[in-house]
């Protein structure tokens, strides 16, 4: 099959394309990303001579460049990571998330429709149900919860959702939906939570929580948040909503504890900033569904991930410091320059 994998130079979706090359080795496996400030080519550099991969740069609002894309490869199947996804970044400037989660996911709709697909799956996020309160641990987010967006971001993505679903219902789409909890592991881009205290750790620098950090969040290893997407476009039915989760809740101010204690370094660099505008204070899946029907179940703990994520930051220091210094969005000049 080939497998077109959108906004594969991201966090997750990167992680995506090396979970796919290594276990399905059949598969071609085309990325297109547009290379914003959270693209990072760099990440895809041990892939970018293999066989059964292909990078194109191009956004999926521009219809011509994705019709052009579907024209050469006829892909089987489409997995929509590409998003605009930092809630910090959707309050100050809401319009590019409307643009590139909404409009975006139309025009891979119709490229799908127009040249023909098997599957188009809509990549997520548990952040379209709202938030739950602290004080009702026996609450989940199932997939009949209902949708109650509290940020821009989250209300683009949700539309989005709602779009998926009608072109299946209208046009008789192939899709599916994943609406994952937080992710962690390789390749998170530094602005992030976890990567973003232990990045500011290293360095003694202030570890900024929001309020009292006690907001809770559901967090899955990112690998296997990819082995439940691969199970849901092989074997997921057609038209459904699977929830991913982790079945690891924590609280803000414990993982940075936690990462604090990992690195020999004091609770003191601490540093309790004013909380976010619309602030969900507890998120938490239930993956019933998921493990039903596909027997997905996650894998990786809490203690076991985070240390992993944690050395895996001391071990490439190299790719985020790129990031910092802003040196990697040459990379793709680099790369490409006299091609």
């Amino acid at each position: 099959m080939t497998i077109v994998v959108t906004g594969g130079a991201g966090f997750i979706g990167s992680n995506f394309v090396y979970y796919l090359l290594e276990h399905h080795p059949e598969d071609r496996v085309v990325c297109l990303d547009k290379l914003t400030y959270a693209g990072n080519l760099s990440t895809l550099a041990p892939v970018m001579a293999h066989p059964q991969f292909r990078f194109v740069k191009a956004d999926i609002c521009d219809r011509a460049s994705v019709y052009r894309l579907f024209e050469e490869e006829h892909p089987d199947i489409v997995v929509n990571f590409a998003a605009e996804s930092h809630v910090d970044r959707s309050i100050e400037n809401p319009e590019v998330f409307l643009q590139t989660n909404i409009i975006g996911t139309s025009v891979l709709m119709d490229a799908c429709r127009k040249y023909g697909i098997g599957r188009y799956h809509q990549v997520s996020t548990d952040e379209v149900y709202g938030d739950l309160p602290l004080d009702r641990p026996d609450l989940f987010f199932t997939e009949e919860t209902p949708i109650h967006t509290s940020s821009p971001y989250s209300s683009s993505k949700a539309s989005a959702d709602l779009l998926v679903m009608a072109y299946h219902r209208t046009y008789g789409l192939p899709v599916t939906i994943s609406r994952c909890s937080n992710n962690y592991g390789p390749y998170h881009f530094p602005e992030k939570l976890i990567p973003l205290m232990i990045i500011n750790a290293l360095a003694d620098k202030p570890l900024p929580v929001y309020g009292e950090g006690l907001n809770v969040r559901d967090w899955l290893y990112v690998e296997d948040h990819c082995k439940a997407i691969d199970r849901i476009i092989r074997d997921g039915r057609v038209g459904e909503v699977y929830n991913v989760g982790g079945h690891n809740e924590k609280q803000n101010i414990e993982i940075v504890r936690l990462i604090c204690r990992s690195l020999g370094k004091p609770e003191s660099l601490i540093t309790h900033v004013t909380d976010r505008k619309g602030h969900d204070m507890r998120y938490a899946i239930d993956p019933t569904k998921i493990h039903s029907e596909l027997g997905w179940l996650p894998e990786t703990k809490f203690e076991d991930g985070i240390q992993k994520t944690i050395q895996w930051y001391l071990d490439n220091r190299d790719w985020w410091e790129t990031i910092i210094s802003g040196e990697y969005q040459n990379y793709y000049e680099k790369m490409y320059h006299n091609r």
